[in-house]
């Protein structure tokens, strides 16, 4: 039978609780109020004049095709770069674990890349893959294929999925390789016993142990390709070339802080945050199902 645990003082399960609620509250609830409530107003530019408009921003948003063309692409950018990183990290990890001589080394070599920040990350891809100056860049031309992030959208799209994969392979490296070594070695040596070859074991046994850490990971990068991409995009794109690359997250700081239009930047995010919460949401409710725990 489980002791429960029992507080002699009736305020400190609050006083241990108040650090996190504090964080909670000065950090999402009151940001997140302050966005829906300027998203009811129109300001100028300089902040002088404020009018009232309700749901006027929301309305114009949902009406703009360059908005609705923001959805397109951020479900696009947001695919790749979790299909991407995803996959190359479980590949990672798998290989990583076979690795028996100098083992510590290949681990921290691929961790490494998580250090650099965002905008690093796009100016360093941006670097290889300039249709000028850059290495990967000259070996696509001297291969006969044309490249040119600055002036083709698609080959724009593929720079920044390749250059956010990147960055976030390394944190994915981490939790699939803890959870390999987690996997107990005679569940495989029995299969390989019972004849079961190299991929069925890992699809009947190890991807399904592997699955509640799969589905951790999947919604952090779905999390992390709406917001935390900005740095990425900003730095290797802007955006461009024609809107291109223009995710969501990346609307919202062009019509905030270029286009000066704050109540529009603020409908956005709300916009953006009820995306994220939703699609966590239908994460939970409907991928969770096909866990293995």
């Amino acid at each position: 039978m489980q002791e429960r645990a029992l507080f002699r003082s009736r305020w400190l399960p609050y006083a241990l609780l108040a650090p996190q609620l504090l964080v909670t509250v000065v950090f999402f609830v009151w940001p997140a109020g302050q966005a829906l409530f300027q998203s009811l107003f129109i300001e100028d530019a300089f902040g002088t004049q404020v009018e009232f408009v309700g749901l006027e921003n929301f309305r114009a948003l949902l009406s703009d095709r360059h908005y609705a063309q923001s959805f397109v692409t951020t479900a696009i950018f947001s695919a790749g770069v979790a299909a991407l990183s995803l996959s190359g990290a479980l590949l990672l990890a798998v290989l990583a674990n076979r690795v028996v001589v100098q083992a510590a080394t290949y681990k921290t070599l691929i961790i490494w890349p998580y250090a650099v920040a965002p905008a690093v990350a796009g100016v360093l891809w941006l670097f290889l893959f300039d249709p000028s100056v850059g290495t990967a860049a000259y070996a696509l031309k001297a291969a006969g294929v044309s490249w040119n992030p600055l002036l083709d959208g698609g080959d724009a799209m593929l720079l920044v999925i390749l250059a956010a994969a990147w960055k976030q392979v390394s944190y994915n490296f981490v939790f699939f390789l803890a959870g390999l070594q987690a996997i107990p070695k005679s569940l495989l040596e029995a299969a390989a016993i019972d004849g079961a070859g190299p991929w069925t074991r890992f699809w009947k046994i190890v991807f399904p142990l592997l699955s509640p850490t799969a589905f951790f990971l999947l919604v952090v990068n779905v999390i992390y390709a709406f917001f935390d991409t900005f740095g990425v995009i900003d730095a290797a794109t802007q955006g461009g070339p024609a809107k291109a690359t223009e995710i969501l997250v990346f609307k919202v700081f062009h019509d905030g802080f270029k286009g000066q239009d704050s109540g529009s930047a603020a409908a956005q995010s709300v916009i953006l945050m009820t995306i994220v919460i939703a699609l966590t949401v239908a994460q939970f409710r409907y991928v969770e199902k096909r866990v293995t725990y």
